[in-house]
């Protein structure tokens, strides 16, 4: 018979990919500082760092979902309405359109890799797609407007572009081929989570003795720095976009992180104030967070 202090002090074992990816939402937004971005210390005006907490939370029950095996665009609605629930509104989507198909990968496969994670995405049927636009009637999204082609399967509809939808056959990893170029979460499920994979590897490939909310925002500001976060774009232009990528190169190039945090603090309330959120990044940063957690190089 096991007793009640034989029972407290009993290995639990590792964490499950729906405990990673819980754990990943939490780790990104404790990050600081995340220039432009809801961190430990900031707060942007309607969306605070309470609500991040209590997005990833409520994305539990979709993300053991996705881990039972449950079909994609179900898990994914499902995580977002327990997302939602709370009164920030949109807190996670993007994070969460990365992270279900990632645990639903390492679940079934027992691993996650480029190819394995590809083949979950490619595999998604027009009923995932289904699930995708229902996510949609539960926070609001910022999109941009879709070509006029595409306007009667704008995602912004929700529920009611769904007959459209199996009239045409789009299938989720679809709807996300069309979403490219303009969207880089959608990006990433066409390219084998290639920037997911590699801010893994850069979190695994920094010292250990440091903390890993301290390793995660470095990360954070690399990615910044490689490519102009489509969610900038989108909201202030292409100009503004580059400038940013620009400024977060040359502070991840000169080592400001390490060297001259101050410059990184000022660079990151000014985004703040101008109202500059580099959401792309973010949600690009917590599924590589979760890809190094469930490989084992990013131990908290």
């Amino acid at each position: 018979m096991v007793t009640p202090d034989q029972e407290e002090t009993t290995p639990k074992g590792p964490r499950s990919p729906a405990e990673n990816a819980e754990l990943a939402l939490l780790l990104e937004v404790a990050g600081t500082p995340k220039p432009g971005n809801v961190d430990r210390e900031r707060d942007l005006e309607e969306l605070w760092f309470e609500h991040f907490l209590a997005g990833a939370v409520g994305s539990r029950r979709g993300l053991e979902r996705a881990e039972a095996g449950a079909p994609v665009g179900a898990a994914f609605e499902t995580a977002v309405a327990g997302m939602a629930n709370q009164r920030g509104g949109n807190t996670q989507f993007g994070c969460l359109l990365l992270l279900v198909p990632l645990v639903r990968t390492a679940a079934a496969e027992g691993s996650v890799r480029p190819a394995l994670t590809t083949d979950t995405v490619e595999a998604t049927t027009i009923e995932d797609a289904a699930g995708f636009y229902r996510a949609f009637d539960h926070v609001d999204v910022f999109v941009d407007d879709p070509p006029a082609d595409l306007e009667p399967l704008d995602v912004r509809r929700g529920a009611a572009a769904i007959p459209t939808l199996e009239e045409r056959g789009v299938t989720m990893y679809e709807v996300m081929d069309a979403s490219v170029p303009g969207d880089d979460v959608a990006r990433e499920w066409l390219t084998g989570f290639e920037r997911s994979f590699r801010a893994a590897q850069w979190l695994e490939s920094l010292e250990t003795q440091r903390s890993a909310t301290d390793r995660i925002a470095e990360v954070f500001l690399r990615l910044l720095g490689e490519r102009p976060d489509t969610l900038i774009a989108s909201k202030h232009g292409d100009t503004v976009a580059q400038e940013v990528c620009e400024c977060a190169t040359d502070l991840a190039a000169a080592g400001a992180f390490r060297t001259d945090r101050e410059r990184v603090d000022t660079f990151a309330d000014d985004l703040c104030e101008r109202g500059i959120n580099p959401g792309t990044t973010a949600d690009i940063t917590a599924a590589g967070i979760f890809i190094a957690l469930e490989r084992g190089g990013l131990e908290v």
